[in-house]
């Protein structure tokens, strides 16, 4: 079968790295793509958003299954667009209709079908610019750390976690009237601070029966420690060692089987991933946030460790009595980023060393291929993933594997992982 991948990052280099392996694959595509993709199929230089120009290409390239990689035509309503085409509904759309796709792109709908379905999760509520002093009533209710986030998109930004008072109610003020995030924020929901630690769980879904797959750990903090601000993720784990087979299983009772119950209760046509951001409180999770298509750098470590056909799981009839097949293997990423990310960076740095990585998988998120040198094209440069038999012997290889390539101002965390040793 012909594929298309929609994305540019590494999550999508790894879904191309994944996907290539595929028996009943014949062609692979992918727009816009990176210098990695390049590798492993063919790079299309179409905007993700044009929809269009995504129907010219299906058409003209027989492509039979689309995954689509990043939030935003999720939001827009691309499988919307393609399965009320005459000339598309044959194309297999990996990922949500628009109704799912705010699950991710408005945070007060995914809280109220939180609350719907009795799902856990923080206390909160919503305003808008002409409730700003309502707004600070609410906030005053509160103990900090105080949480705001912009309703819609905001390409990860739009969280704020803040100690004070004051400065929560200033940040508040130009967010919705200010603009801060743009129209993101001409809502903002103010939530409840959930004191613990967070883990990511994933699973495939066809609305109605879904497919668990390997959870992991994101590090999100530019700093070493947690600290700085926040970026798309500066490393990840997985499997996470503070899961353990309980812990799983109230994950899924609590939080994913009424998710998806959820979904079909209220009749929302959703086929493809979703990925719940947990927190765990005593040892139950709470869902902090839901994300309707793979995280980054999540991804860079679950899909090596899935040893079952990608392709073989989208495109079957049962999903139900699909059995997929995960090695107890560690797997780990580390990101090497541009030097300044996640504020303003400089990009067409030269990228050395690739060819010599021996102990890593390295996907490519911002690269990009010119003649025969690549360059850093983005904040997040380079995933440098590695499986081992433990978390320790994995990590050490992805380290191991960095210090083979370079780049002018490169900077990556040396403590993946610290706080699960």
């Amino acid at each position: 079968m012909n594929v298309l991948i929609l994305g540019s990052g590494g999550r999508e280099h790894t879904l191309a790295w994944k996907i290539s392996q595929s028996p009943i694959l014949q062609k692979l595509y992918i727009a816009p793509g990176n210098a990695g993709t390049k590798k492993l199929g063919t790079n299309l230089r179409v905007n993700p958003n044009d929809f269009e120009a995504i129907k010219q290409i299906v058409l003209d390239h027989k492509i039979d299954l689309i995954i689509v990689g990043p939030e935003e035509p999720l939001v827009r309503g691309i499988t919307d667009f393609f399965n009320q085409d005459p000339d598309l509904q044959n194309v297999k759309v990996i990922g949500p209709s628009q109704e799912g796709a705010m699950l991710e792109g408005s945070k007060e709908f995914a809280k109220r079908f939180m609350q719907k379905h009795q799902i856990p999760t923080a206390a909160y509520q919503s305003f808008t610019a002409d409730k700003l002093q309502k707004a600070f009533h609410f906030l005053e209710t509160l103990e900090p750390p105080y949480v705001l986030k912009a309703d819609g998109l905001a390409a990860g930004k739009g969280v704020l976690i803040l100690d004070n008072l004051e400065t929560a109610k200033k940040e508040l003020t130009a967010m919705l009237q200010e603009h801060k995030f743009g129209t993101a924020s001409s809502k903002v929901v103010i939530e409840e601070y959930l004191d613990g630690i967070e883990m990511s769980c994933f699973v495939y879904t066809d609305g109605k029966n879904y497919i668990i797959l390997p959870e992991a750990k994101d590090y999100k903090r530019i700093g070493e420690g947690d600290t700085g601000l926040n970026t798309g993720g500066m490393g990840a784990v997985s499997p996470v060692p503070f899961a353990d087979k309980n812990l799983l299983k109230r994950i899924e009772k609590k939080v994913i089987s009424p998710s998806i119950q959820g979904l079909e209760k209220d009749q929302i046509d959703y086929t493809g991933f979703v990925f719940f951001g947990l927190m765990i409180i005593n040892d139950e999770p709470y869902v902090i946030e839901y994300n309707v298509r793979l995280g980054d750098p999540e991804t860079e470590v679950i899909l090596p460790r899935i040893e079952s056909d990608l392709l073989t799981l989208f495109t079957s009839q049962n999903l139900k009595d699909f059995q997929i097949k995960i090695t107890p293997d560690f797997s780990t990423t580390v990101m090497a980023v541009s030097g300044g990310y996640p504020n303003s960076y400089e990009k067409g740095k030269p990228i050395t060393g690739l060819n010599s990585v021996t102990e890593s998988i390295v996907f490519q998120a911002g690269t990009k291929q010119e003649n025969e040198q690549i360059l850093t094209n983005g904040g997040r440069v380079l995933a440098f993933t590695s499986l081992a038999p433990t978390m320790k012997e994995a990590l050490n290889n992805s380290y191991n594997s960095l210090e083979k390539v370079h780049f002018n101002q490169m900077y990556f965390r040396k403590d993946i992982g610290f706080d699960l040793s």
